[in-house]
């Protein structure tokens, strides 16, 4: 009992403390003072992956500090709210709004050594006119009629933001030790999620879902930095080129603020992955069909279950392809087998299932779902492994529901 008070305490307390520095801010303009521009410190503040959904692909922030004055702050492109109206709604249509919020250095650093993610700072190597353009930058930025920015997850981010900041802000080249623009990195918007999500399945494949063909193009290094440690990576070897003085090296310090054991970051998957659970479920279809067929019955309920749910995901994945502003989720293959039209015709071909009676839907529907399968390998999409399995069961439904209706017929 004690050490749920204790656990849960501390959570209320930063809560409190985060929302009564946002209360403070909420509405005002945050000056940034650019006397003593020597005695400013800036850095690039790099988080560990969570465990969320939302937050198992690391953060990015820049922290301002200056001594002389008692000045710590984090500036954070992160800040968005769940109790927004229609929230889930427009995240689906990528009409979701961030902001740039300030908080206490403390605080942030304080909340994210409990949430058990390393923070890492990499403190920048830049002059007292660049430090004045990036507080000018920031003092614009967070404006109330400036700080919410139209959020999209691969090109304009909390990590993106900071980047571009940082390159604005410099008088010289910024030179990274790669190439930023070939797209012969092998790493596409699809692999780089699935490198974050190795240890969430079932998160992993929600996002397979959801993202088209467009998320396996391959991507340039300078695209990759929508990622936070591939923002850190490459700022860490990344060289400022002036005009007339020698280059410098774009971090001068590094320093782990928060550093948590690997055995604390342990996050295992769950046994029940999505495709061990697709295939449980071809191994019971391919029982029940072959049950189904020895004494001819329809089994047409578990029909109505299977083509139901294939209609569900089918209007979800046509939703996001025909409505959602994410560039990534159109055009999506996966409608060769999830489609609405399972879910439109439902009552008819069940109707004709449960008299065991010929469905020219199914009849087409099998010769689909065979090619699909045929052709896995070389529609220009990649498909999580436990479609498969997937395809396999309304393969098996709808070319047994055509083979039981044409021997009853017989």
């Amino acid at each position: 009992m004690r050490r749920f008070v204790l656990k849960y305490g501390f959570l209320l307390l930063t809560l409190i403390c985060q929302l009564n520095i946002s209360a403070q801010l909420r509405g005002a303009t945050l000056v940034l003072p650019t006397d003593s521009l020597d005695t400013w410190q800036v850095s690039l503040i790099t988080c560990g992956p969570g465990v969320e959904v939302y937050n198992q692909f690391g953060h990015s922030a820049i922290r301002m500090k200056n001594e002389a004055y008692d000045i710590d702050l984090i500036y954070n492109y992160g800040i968005f709210s769940f109790n927004t109206p229609n929230f889930a709604l427009r995240f689906t249509l990528g009409q979701t709004d961030y902001l740039l919020g300030i908080q206490g250095y403390q605080d942030f650093v304080d909340w994210y050594a409990y949430s058990k993610r390393d923070v890492r700072e990499q403190v920048l190597n830049l002059s007292v006119e660049e430090k004045n353009t990036l507080i000018g930058l920031l003092n614009e930025n967070y404006k109330p009629q400036n700080r919410m920015y139209r959020y999209n997850y691969f090109y304009d981010n909390c990590a993106t933001r900071p980047r571009d900041l940082i390159e604005k802000c410099l008088q010289g080249e910024l030179k990274y030790q790669d190439d930023m623009q070939t797209i012969e990195t092998g790493q596409s918007f699809r692999s780089i999620v699935h490198e974050f999500t190795s240890n969430n399945s079932w998160s992993q494949f929600g996002i397979d879902l959801c993202l088209g063909s467009e998320a396996d193009k391959p991507i340039s290094r300078r695209m990759m930095m929508f990622i936070p440690l591939y923002l850190e990576e490459f700022f860490a070897s990344a060289v400022i080129l002036p005009n007339e003085k020698k280059s410098l090296p774009l971090v001068a310090q590094n320093h782990s603020l928060v550093v948590i054991p690997e055995a604390d970051k342990v996050r295992q998957d769950t046994p029940l992955t999505p495709f061990r659970c697709a295939t449980f479920l071809f191994i019971m279809t391919t029982i029940l069909t072959i049950y189904g067929i020895r004494s001819r019955k329809s089994l047409w309920g578990f029909d109505l279950i299977l083509f139901f749910t294939a209609g569900v995901a089918g209007c979800i994945i046509t939703f996001l392809t025909l409505f959602s502003e994410h560039p990534t989720v159109s055009p999506n293959y996966l409608l060769l087998l999830f489609h609405p039209l399972h879910l439109l015709l439902l009552p008819w071909f069940i109707s004709k299932v449960k008299k065991i009676q010929k469905s020219h839907y199914l009849i087409v529907l099998t010769m689909e779902l065979t090619l699909f399968i045929i052709c896995w390998v070389l529609i220009p999409q990649k498909f999580p492994l436990a479609v498969l399995p997937l395809a396999l069961c309304l393969l098996e439904r709808s070319a047994s529901n055509w083979l039981l209706s044409y021997s009853h017929k017989r």
